[in-house]
């Protein structure tokens, strides 16, 4: 079938470019018209917690936001200010639709430091939250200092303030993003290919990949929501893809041109060879991607569908527009060279990567004890990987956020205001039926208060505010939510009787119904990558240990990627030093999915081409030893191009100024990309493979025939 595809775009070359244009200027356009669909709210329906929070929104209009944490601090009692009271009103006034809490509306202490010289006041906001939501504090703070008694200092903290006081909500725009990322690939490639043609097609190819998924994710979203977060995806992951898929296309043509061969049938073998290895590097990509349909989160599932369009249209540009360029260029796209030939010689074998594989082959274990050693060191911090949100204390920055984050600690204010539980009594609400509620959770080891502010029942419905001892997104909390859950809320509601409901809410709880929705089905989700990519490999490479392999060798390159991320920002090496974050004692609870999703598809990738290229070899010649050292000496500066460009564009996420969860994203997704392609696919494959000896190439008759592998198929 790619054999006659490559004919016939040879024939119809100009009408392939075109109609790419035609699609991409059209892309540009669907850019600009997604751009007004993005889905920018979070939801985990079925979930107690989170269902409770939007009964609470629905009922007062706010609940679904963490509050604005306003902190007062005087040189006496601050309970004697009467003025507060009026500030805290007043602050309340500039978030039209939101409900407040203080010592002055529940005459409670735990609202009050020991010493009585600090408060703190909660704002809730009105509205939903989302991706892009911005606190509103400085206008907060205009108010409330206008009202202030004099000789009170007034500050404003909370989970949106110092989100933002770390760098959330900052950053460069998607279109920025991506022309930094272009940029550094463009200095990368240059020094691969040398010439200006070859350069620019797989930038080209980006581009036309990028707009053109634009397009479907559009049309995306007229039959589901679509996450705001995939347009960052489609942009980077799409850029780096595309020149991934457009690199292993342009080195096999360039070679086949160098063995004498016409454009036509260099484009043929190009097509028969590297054109399958695009198609099954992306069913791997695509098969992880899907994966994320699975979990019972609308975002995640979106992220999930709006990147599967990303492998789908690159694995398309790349083997029809990027055949098409080069049947027009031909033998020109070695034409206007910029750097000598003696320096980027991508034709050939790589001298370097030829010598290392006559090393591998002469020590195969030295080299995979080496490389089973380094996995190791970096797979014991990832098994002590803690994905929950950062603790509001480890949230770098600096501003009144900041400051206020420091005045509720040295006051002895538990970090737990910062995420308060929000207990929702439902039926009887009465005052008598809040204070039994009030008095079973103040009863929970960790809850160090709880109060009933005036003003929080309408209806049916009654809002209960209580406070951890410690920071909500802390291991200590889990506990405490655990025993309010299934013991302390049932209790209370029961001895209230009368059909009354009590449900805990709150951001802490959401946040851990998050946690449960995503990792409870995590092993399905790992199992149905494993085996689909698992039978896909199979037929790809004829082979039940080959794929097996590759597999376990991806989950290992998985490891080690959450060991670095863990190393780096959970345990705090060179994370303040290089991103200015301090050691946050956990991985932001959606990083680790999202790097399982598009690292395992991106690092197959380099599998893909290495094997792809020793399975065609072992075919010519049915030597092992042969066929991993050629196929390691050819892929080799290739694997190591691909990885170099996605690393850059990944890299540049992390480093764009956006939040902590940004950054470990980017960081995590660098970190994975070039560690597969050096240690995993330098070290472990090539000598692992030298092994296994012609067991690589083992595969029973009857799985044969059940894969309708009749026979050998040499154009792998």
């Amino acid at each position: 079938m790619l054999t006659s595809l490559a004919h016939l775009i040879v024939r119809r070359k100009w009408a392939f470019v075109a109609a790419w244009i035609v699609l991409t200027i059209f892309g540009a356009y669907a850019a600009g018209q997604v751009s007004k669909r993005w889905l920018e709210q979070f939801s985990i329906p079925g979930y107690s917690a989170y269902e409770a929070n939007q009964r609470t929104i629905q009922t007062f209009g706010n609940g679904a936001q963490p509050p604005l944490v306003v902190t007062f601090s005087a040189k006496g009692d601050v309970r004697e200010q009467a003025g507060i009271a009026a500030a805290v009103a007043a602050g309340a006034a500039a978030n039209p639709g939101s409900r407040a809490s203080s010592y002055f509306t529940t005459q409670n202490d735990a609202y009050v430091s020991k010493d009585g010289r600090t408060t703190f006041a909660q704002i809730y906001p009105a509205g939903f939250a989302t991706f892009g939501s911005l606190s509103n504090a400085k206008v907060t703070l205009a108010a409330i200092r206008a009202k202030a008694p004099p000789g009170v200092d007034v500050h404003i903290t909370g989970q949106f303030p110092l989100q933002e006081a770390s760098g959330g909500g900052g950053g460069p725009s998607v279109v920025i993003e991506a022309l930094i990322g272009g940029i550094g690939a463009f200095f990368i490639l240059l020094f691969v290919f040398g010439t200006l043609p070859a350069v620019l097609m797989p930038l080209l190819v980006a581009v036309a990949s990028i707009l053109n998924t634009f397009t479907l994710v559009w049309a995306l979203t007229y039959l589901t929501d679509v996450s705001v977060i995939v347009q960052f995806l489609v942009a980077l992951v799409g850029l780096g893809v595309a020149i991934d898929y457009a690199l292993l296309i342009i080195f096999r043509f360039r070679e086949e041109l160098a063995h004498g061969r016409s454009v036509e049938e260099s484009l043929v073998e190009t097509m028969t060879h590297a054109g399958r290895s695009v198609i099954v590097s992306g069913s791997t990509v695509a098969i992880g991607l899907l994966s994320m349909v699975i979990i019972p989160v609308p975002v995640i599932r979106s992220i999930g569908i709006g990147g599967l369009l990303i492998p789908i249209v690159s694995v398309i540009a790349a083997i029809t527009l990027l055949p098409a360029m080069l049947a027009i260029m031909g033998t020109r796209i070695n034409s206007l060279r910029v750097l000598p030939k003696r320096m980027v010689d991508s034709d050939k074998e790589s001298p370097f990567w030829r010598r290392w594989a006559t090393v591998v082959i002469k020590r195969p274990r030295t080299v995979a004890i080496l490389g089973i050693a380094i996995v190791v060191l970096l797979l014991i911090p990832a098994s002590q990987m803690n994905p929950a949100d950062a603790e509001s204390r480890f949230l770098p920055g600096k501003g009144d956020a900041v400051v206020g984050r420091t005045i509720l600690q040295n006051a002895g204010i538990t970090a737990g205001v910062v995420k308060p539980f929000d207990i929702l009594l439902e039926g009887n609400t009465s005052d008598e039926a809040a204070a039994r509620v009030v008095k079973a959770v103040e009863a929970v080891p960790g809850v160090v208060g709880a109060a009933a502010p005036a003003g929080w029942a309408k209806g049916d419905k009654r809002v209960i505010e209580a406070f951890s001892a410690y920071d909500g997104s802390s291991r200590q909390t889990r506990p405490v939510i655990t025993a309010l859950q299934k013991r302390a809320l049932p209790a209370a509601a029961a001895a209230i009787g009368g059909g009354t409901r009590v449900t805990l809410g709150g951001t802490a709880a959401e946040e851990r119904d998050f946690v449960h929705a995503v990792y409870s089905k995590f092993p399905w989700v790992l199992l149905f990558v494993v085996v689909l990519t698992y039978l896909l490999l199979m037929r790809a490479f004829r082979s039940v240990l080959l794929p097996l392999k590759a597999v376990l060798l991806n989950l290992v390159s998985l490891g080690a990627a959450y060991g670095i991320i863990v190393f780096i920002f959970q345990q705090g090496h060179l994370s303040e030093a290089i991103w200015n974050v301090h050691a946050t004692q956990a991985i932001i609870s959606w990083i680790p999915l999202m790097i399982f999703a598009f690292l395992y598809g991106l690092s197959m990738d380099y599998e893909v081409f290495m094997l792809t290229r020793m399975r065609e070899a072992y075919d010519e010649t049915g030597d092992t030893p042969h066929a991993v050292a050629l196929g390691l000496a050819r892929t080799g500066k290739l694997v190591t191009s691909a990885a170099l460009v996605l690393m850059f564009a990944f890299f540049v996420l992390s480093t764009s100024g956006g939040s902590v969860d940004i950054k470990q994203f980017g960081v995590g997704l660098a970190a994975g990309i070039i560690f597969d392609a050096t240690v995993i696919r330098a070290l472990l494959v090539p000598a692992l493979m030298q092994l296994m000896g012609r067991w690589n190439w083992w595969l029973p008759k009857p799985l044969e025939r059940m894969l309708f592998l009749h026979k050998p198929d040499r154009a792998l």
